[in-house]
């Protein structure tokens, strides 16, 4: 029978008993569901009388969908036992008018139609089939009708999100869109489709069926997936200015929606500080420092991370690197089989070889001109090679994380750079001094701003005193650690001149100002600096301490309570114009003074003051050692992630006794300076240091001749025993003595000069009284 045609018997009673094959195809009804039924159920417009008379008419038939068919029928008349009429056997045929009818041209638009269509009854079973649903489902059209959807497919989840799509447009009448990402029975792998579902109704406007429309869209779905995957990298790739982290994000990106595995090797020198050396013509070697695949424990990977390997020229790495531009080598050929050969003899034991491996695409990493190394991606379980569109997005994720690898290369250089230059900055053991037992911690900040310009130091002073000094630079990186060396080293040279705390950053605050104006003359933006200095007198037990916009120092007592010293903080350094005020107050012996940077209590959204009170309650922590409380107070006053460095110092205090110090009040006239002498000596002996008087009584004829004859009264002589054997000479004057080289014929000039010649050193320092002129000397051995 034609596709066109078709032949109905139909008996005496006008009931039908026979149904074609041509007459489903015409009306939709199965020969099940037609035999039996009366042929008037069927028919809209019967024929006329005179058609029937003549055994020939137009009949209008309605269609399972609810449509009206119009066909041209012929009766013919089948006669029984005895002539009896036995009823009639009908053909007809699609009416085929020029131009056709909506009908037909709908029913082969249907047939014909370039996507997958069907035809569901409400109960969700098939009813009609066009050829590309049959080829989607592997299976003739006879084969499906009547079945119901899930019985003639293996994906359950895909089955349920169908079924319930179909159910709804059934049940509401309204038509809907589903669009999924699944297999199909006659397909080798899954394609993404876009169906559209609408409701079909029949004269009285009931739904009586669903019809649907599937359109393979897995080449706009990969275009979408692409896009996502590079909307997705610019914000997932360079999270942190770390190369290995930036490596594992390009492949936690890759796999498994790119790749079945994928790996990121580098070059050596992009790991370390120092510069790249040219890319070597052949064989390759790289340093894997990232992979991951759809397999638990990357069974594919024959290196491990952290290691080195040497990549022959003929592998896809070494190729993409020296074209500089993506490789792609499939399944079939010669060095691809040779690669993958390769690299099964060398993987671990105990792991699986790579099996299924099909198709590989090695890209090159490079930024601003430079290679780094090269990323790797693997398809196995993936039917598809890599394509041209691949190539395109592979070369795309390789160029950006290429930039933040590159990035992450040289923050790390620059901060290892800035770490190395302040490490060398800072004291690595602290002067040996008598006043104070010091214990000290720098932590470098871990935040993507940099190194900071954090600082402190420890300085010996004339008279046993020490310098307790601590700073920070505004700014992070290698400018802000060469300004911390300037003014540590600027901080030094001060000290030597023993001026008083105030005085000293006065002279430090001009010094950043002409450091923030340059040689242009023009101002550097965001120059300056904090500073707290400390000077610590253990034979007065005296603490004189004047800051420069820095945090207050923090006290311990001997009796275990712990506060911040009141005192009133100056502008920060490099503003310039305002004065410093310095504040005294005397400290027990064992007490422990702690100066610290901002950076160990300020973070954000943190309260100061709560941060302060930690440090007090941490400072009283019952410890053993200074080096302990340095570590307690850090562990419980620390931010968790802190945002700047932290320098911590403490110092305990020392105090030297009575038994130490020698004082004498002088008479400003010439003939005490012999008596002067005397009092020395007979100190020297009391002390065990009779080696040392003939120097000493020198010295003190020197200075003490000095200061009666240039100097103003009160006059006082003082000598220290400590870890040098100290004389100083006090007066009234500030008219400070010069070292000068006397002629042959001057009688006097030598003085100073036979001292700094006899002494290990010698100076003289201001006081707000007057000044005092001072000599060291090393004791005798024993």
């Amino acid at each position: 029978m034609e596709h066109g045609s078709a032949a109905v018997i139909v008996d005496a009673e006008g009931m039908v008993t026979g149904w074609s094959e041509g007459a489903r195809r015409l009306t939709g009804y199965t020969a099940d569901e037609a035999v039996g039924r009366a042929v008037r159920e069927l028919v809209v417009e019967a024929p006329s009388a005179e058609a029937l008379a003549a055994l020939a008419g137009r009949v209008v038939v309605r269609h399972r969908d609810g449509s009206s068919v119009s066909l041209d029928a012929r009766a013919c008349p089948v006669t029984g036992e005895g002539g009896a009429a036995a009823g009639h056997v009908i053909t007809a045929e699609a009416v085929d008018a020029a131009p056709e009818s909506a009908g037909t041209l709908a029913a082969r638009a249907f047939e014909q139609a370039s996507m997958s269509m069907s035809v569901f009854d409400t109960r969700q079973r098939y009813l009609r089939l066009n050829d590309v649903a049959c080829r989607v489902m592997g299976v003739s059209e006879d084969v499906l009708l009547g079945r119901h959807f899930s019985d003639t497919v293996e994906d359950a989840e895909h089955s349920r999100g169908f079924l319930a799509h179909l159910r709804q447009v059934a049940e509401t009448g309204r038509p809907t869109r589903y669009e999924s990402y699944t297999g199909a029975p006659a397909l080798n792998r899954d394609h993404a489709w876009t169906t559209d579902m609408w409701p079909l109704r029949d004269a009285s406007g009931a739904v009586c069926a669903v019809a649907l429309a599937a359109f393979d869209s897995t080449e706009q779905y990969w275009a979408r997936e692409r896009l996502a995957l590079l909307n997705e990298a610019a914000a997932s790739i360079g999270t942190t200015l770390d190369v290995v982290r930036t490596a594992e994000e390009l492949v936690e990106l890759l796999v498994p929606r790119y790749a079945d595995f994928a790996s990121v090797d580098l070059l050596d020198w992009v790991l370390g500080a120092e510069e790249r050396p040219t890319l070597p013509e052949f064989d390759i070697l790289l340093r894997r420092v990232a992979h991951g695949s759809v397999t638990e424990g990357t069974p594919e990977a024959a290196v491990r991370i952290g290691d080195a390997d040497l990549y022959p020229s003929f592998s896809p790495p070494a190729m993409a690197l020296r074209a500089g531009r993506a490789v792609v080598s499939q399944a079939g050929e010669p060095e691809f089989m040779r690669w993958v050969a390769e690299r099964n003899a060398r993987a671990p034991e105990g792991r699986p070889q790579r099996r299924g491996v099909h198709s590989m695409l090695a890209v090159p990493l490079r930024a601003r001109g430079t290679t780094l190394g090269a990323a790797v991606g693997v398809r196995i379980a993936n039917p598809d090679d890599f394509g041209d569109d691949d190539v395109v997005l592979a070369e795309e994720l390789a160029s950006r994380a290429a930039v933040c690898i590159d990035n992450a290369r040289r923050f790390a250089r620059e901060r290892s750079t800035a770490l190395a230059l302040q490490n060398s900055l800072l004291p690595k053991g602290l002067p040996g001094q008598a006043a104070v037992e010091v214990a000290h911690r720098y932590l470098p900040s871990g935040a993507l701003v940099g190194i900071g310009g954090d600082w402190f130091d420890v300085i010996p002073l004339s008279g046993s005193r020490v310098a307790l000094v601590v700073g920070d630079v505004v700014g992070h990186g290698i400018p802000s650690t060469a300004t911390m060396g300037r003014l540590c080293t600027a901080v030094r040279t001060l000290a030597d001149v023993d001026l008083p705390p105030d005085e000293l950053l006065t002279h430090l605050d001009d010094l950043v100002t002409h450091l923030a104006s340059g040689d242009s003359g023009e101002e550097v933006a965001e120059l300056g600096a904090t500073c707290l200095y400390a000077v610590y007198d253990p034979v007065s037990r005296r603490l004189n301490v004047a800051a420069a916009g820095h945090p207050g120092p923090a006290l311990l007592l001997p009796d275990g309570t712990a506060r911040l010293i009141e005192m009133t903080a100056g502008p920060p350094l490099g503003v310039g114009g305002l004065p410093f005020e310095a504040m005294e107050l005397e400290v027990p012996e064992g007490a422990v003074v702690a100066l610290y940077t901002d950076g160990l209590l300020e973070d954000r959204d943190r309260d100061v003051d709560h941060a302060t009170a930690e440090l007090c309650r941490a400072l009283t922590a019952p410890v053993d050692t200074l080096e302990a409380l340095c570590d307690t107070v850090l562990k419980a006053v620390l931010p968790e992630e802190p945002s700047d460095d932290v320098a911590l110092l403490l110092a305990r205090t020392r105090a030297l006794g009575a038994d130490r110090v020698a004082t004498w009040d002088i008479t400003p006239d010439p003939e005490r300076v012999a008596a002067a002498r005397q009092a020395a000596t007979e100190q020297l002996s009391a002390w065990g240091l009779d080696e040392a008087a003939f120097v000493t009584e020198l010295v003190v004829s020197e200075l003490v001749t000095n200061a009666i004859r240039y100097g103003a009264p009160p006059i006082q002589l003082r000598l220290i025993r400590d870890r040098t054997l100290i004389c100083e000479v006090f007066d009234g004057s500030s008219t400070s003595p010069h070292l000068r080289r006397a002629h042959a014929f001057d009688e006097g000039g030598r003085g100073l000069l036979l001292v700094a010649q006899l002494t290990h050193r010698w100076g003289s320092r201001q006081t707000g009284r007057g000044k005092t002129i001072w000599a060291e000397q090393p004791l005798p051995p024993g």
